[in-house]
């Protein structure tokens, strides 16, 4: 009996071990630490055929005293619309505005260091026209810029990928008069359109503005848990990241359309919250399963292990991103309701009747909604409807 007790604790000691190896070659993997945003956009018209979108990117160094290199960042427009755009011309700008070296005058992005705990940003300019005789409003409403930049310093070199959507032009609020109602289990139900929404957008602003003119007290607005999310910016596209050996193996036993079922949607997961609880929660769950009792994976990997949007998950352009499911929904809640005056929840629903709450504020009638959203009011195709509006 000893032996055995010895041996269940060398085991035990063993795993934790590989556990903690695991954890420390995560942590320690080569990673840089600057951070790239965007704000100040601006969309001028210049006449039928012309637009003129403005806007700033800034590149900040958080880390104390590692200096990082930016030697190259490369612009990359997508123009979205509901025609053919083939004779659309874009042309794109981006003028340094270093505190410490002027630009340019030629424009070249020259390599240029973000020393510790310093900033620095550039001016974006972006040119779209329309062939002669064109209403170029009418042929675009989203434009979606990538910047490709390399990092370079003590960690190698790594390329990165982020996107900002820019809207080009906006839908109508909706209004008491022309709302479109449709009559639900025991309730009325109206689809919002808005805009395709990104981290420009402020998710207290997007529900006022599109919903504020049709709210009465007793109401209920509910908003998709991806939209939600990629306003918050959580979302990632495959080049940035680098599948471990152990998102590379664990992916393959999962159905194959499963979100996780790549190396990089389980890496995601996996950079979300560690190696260690994946590993554990893959062996657990595997483990209940020989013995009937399924689903336990999802249960203790967290909740984000349900809510990652792998690609072509969402709706274009986030479709060739990865989308995590959003963060301190029930907080959002509770802002959001004190905001507007309604009820307000998060939600994912999908076309085969599956509602999911997963947050609302006090006093939400969590049971009116699973009766509602059942028929999928919001859809899942290109709608662009992501508020729903649920009325007893």
């Amino acid at each position: 009996m000893s032996a055995l007790l010895a041996v269940l604790l060398i085991a035990a000691l063993v795993f934790g071990l590989a556990l903690l190896w695991l954890e420390a070659r995560h942590r320690l993997r080569p990673a840089s630490p600057l951070r790239l945003s965007s704000a100040n956009w601006s969309v001028k018209r210049k006449g039928d055929e012309r637009l003129e979108v403005k806007g700033t990117i800034a590149i900040r160094n958080p880390h104390a005293r590692m200096e990082v290199f930016v030697p190259e960042i490369e612009l990359k427009p997508t123009l979205l619309g509901r025609v053919d755009l083939a004779d659309v011309q874009v042309t794109t700008s981006l003028k340094p505005q270093h505190p410490d070296e002027e630009a340019r005058a030629d424009g070249y992005w020259f390599a240029y260091i973000v020393k510790g705990h310093k900033t620095t940003q550039a001016e974006v300019r972006i040119s779209i026209s329309g062939p002669a005789g064109s209403d170029l409003r009418k042929l675009v409403d989203t434009l979606w810029l990538e910047i490709l930049w390399t990092n370079y310093g003590p960690f190698g070199r790594l390329q990165k990928r982020d996107g900002v959507l820019i809207p080009l032009r906006r839908p109508a609020a909706a209004q008491p008069d022309t709302a479109n109602w449709r009559q639900g289990d025991r309730c009325s139900v109206l689809p919002i359109r808005t805009h395709l929404l990104g981290t420009l957008d402020d998710p207290a602003e997007v529900l006022r503005h599109y919903a504020g003119a049709v709210l009465q007290p007793g109401d209920v607005l509910t908003i998709g848990e991806t939209p939600l999310a990629v306003m918050q910016g959580r979302y990632n596209h495959p080049a940035n990241l680098q599948p471990s050996s152990l998102a590379r193996l664990l992916c393959r036993v999962f159905h194959p359309t499963s979100s996780l079922a790549t190396a990089c949607g389980l890496q995601t997961l996996i950079d979300n919250v560690g190696p260690a609880r994946v590993l554990c929660a893959w062996l657990l769950g595997t483990a209940l399963k020989l013995v009937g009792s399924k689903g336990w994976f999802y249960r203790l990997a967290g909740e984000q292990a349900r809510l990652i949007d792998d690609v072509t998950g969402t709706t274009p352009p986030y479709d060739q991103t990865i989308v995590l499911g959003p963060a301190d929904s029930a907080a959002v809640c509770r802002q959001l309701a004190a905001d507007l005056g309604v009820a307000v929840a998060v939600v994912d629903v999908n076309d085969l009747g599956r509602v999911k709450v997963l947050a609302s504020s006090p006093g939400c009638d969590e049971a009116l909604l699973m009766r509602a959203l059942k028929p999928n009011p919001a859809g899942n195709a290109n709608e662009r409807t992501p508020l729903v509006l649920v009325r007893p």
